[in-house]
């Protein structure tokens, strides 16, 4: 019950405090809940915006190794450039020696992108689209989630078959009527029959991104029968799935790096002539990126908060002296110091968590502005964080006062004007 009229006095106070300096307290709060509004809406907008960006790589996928030419990150590597491009590209058959021998992988599988195509339908046409070659068990790897028709079948892949799956935004545009099923698509003069219609995945954050929207998968035969390979064509892929219960996929990438020296006869003196890259690489390098922004974020709104607190220690040290006659007559009747102490402090800690307050209360308008692509949510642990910081502040800035008015003598504090 003493900790409640604790609180309760503390509300009283601090409310008293506020009406009769009603414009002193609110420029000394403004420090507080400029700090919170800086912090909370950066990482706000830094948390939305990471979050976007991860879906917006969705296609990379989780727990896949893509053994490729070019490693996507160089990191403190001197090899010279013209190495890389007199690397071999990926074969069919190293990606028929990997499916057979590989232990510790869910599925193996080989695409083949070519961006920019334009498909045709009687008289509606869309260009900028990706096409993609894929295996029989590219699904197994990678999500092809379809909502109309089928995936293909093996008669389909191990016979080349013009027969292709389209994105949401591909069968809107070319076949407005909804009826893009069994029929037929022309590109580069070729006729390929839909069999699957993927489903609508939304505009990512960046515009240059591949999404299922305008993408499209064709049996990798078919692909190869269109588009020349080689070191100066189109180069595949060869993506490997991991198991769940290989955290970091360390045992599936040092398989995977055996197996393909193996298969292309590195001896041990000789460097990988292949890259091996994993999501997991870019989704570090974006952590590391916004981790710079928050500690940013952090210093911005620290400076903010500190001449914050002062103007909340300010507003105790005068609520002490203009209730130092109270003080003495409170000790006077038994009240014990820390009865005292925590009730400067309590008001100190509201008096920091109403700035804090309005600052969070402004982030959440910021929410509201229409940003395209890109959508701001104010998430539970941003808000328990400004109220944390608020709190961490009120204490800070209370506590002198607060053991300065505990530890006054009831006969010179009654006595005081």
């Amino acid at each position: 019950m003493i900790y409640l009229r604790l609180v309760f006095e503390s509300v009283r106070f601090a409310m008293q405090a506020l009406k009769a300096n009603l414009l002193r307290t609110l420029l000394s709060l403004l420090g507080v809940t400029i700090g919170i509004f800086a912090i909370i809406s950066v990482f706000t907008v830094v948390d939305s915006l990471e979050r976007s960006i991860r879906q917006s790589m969705s296609f990379v996928g989780e727990r896949i190794i893509y053994i490729e030419k070019w490693p996507w990150i160089f990191k403190g590597d001197d090899m010279p450039w013209w190495e890389y491009m007199k690397r071999p590209p990926a074969t069919v058959r190293e990606y028929r020696y990997l499916e057979e021998t590989l232990e510790n992988a869910e599925g193996v599988a080989i695409v083949s992108r070519r961006g920019g195509n334009t498909f045709k339908h009687m008289n509606n046409s869309m260009t900028g689209i990706m096409m993609q070659g894929v295996s029989l068990n590219f699904n197994q790897v990678a999500e092809v989630p379809i909502v109309e028709g089928r995936y293909f079948t093996q008669q389909e892949v191990e016979g080349s078959r013009n027969v292709i799956i389209i994105g949401h935004e591909v069968a809107e545009n070319l076949f407005p009527q909804g009826n893009g099923l069994g029929q037929t698509i022309k590109v580069m003069g070729q006729r390929f029959t839909v069999v699957g219609i993927m489903e609508k995945q939304g505009a990512g954050l960046f515009e240059g991104l591949p999404t299922n929207d305008k993408n499209s998968y064709v049996p990798f035969g078919a692909f190869g029968k269109m588009f020349a390979g080689g070191p100066r064509g189109v180069q595949p892929s060869l993506m490997v799935k991991g198991k769940i219960d290989d955290p970091g996929l360390q045992n599936l990438e040092y398989e995977v790096r055996g197996k393909m020296r193996t298969i292309r006869g590195l001896k041990p003196y000789q460097n990988d002539s292949f890259a091996i890259n994993r999501s997991e690489m870019m989704q570090d390098e974006i952590s590391n990126l916004f981790s710079i922004i928050g500690l940013a974020g952090w210093v911005i709104g620290g400076f903010s908060i500190l001449v914050g607190g002062f103007g909340i220690a300010n507003i105790m040290f005068v609520s002490v002296k203009e209730r130092t006659n109270i003080i003495g007559i409170q000790k006077s009747l038994g009240a014990k110091n820390f009865f005292i102490l925590f009730q400067f402090l309590f008001e100190s800690v509201f008096l920091s968590l109403i700035g804090g307050g309005v600052g969070i209360l402004l982030v959440s308008l910021i929410t509201f502005i229409p940003t395209g692509s890109l959508e701001i949510i104010l998430t539970p642990g941003n808000i328990f964080l400004g109220l944390g910081v608020s709190v961490v502040i009120g204490v800070l800035s209370g506590i002198i006062p607060a053991v300065i008015a505990s530890h006054l003598d009831p006969v010179v504090a009654i006595r005081s004007k």
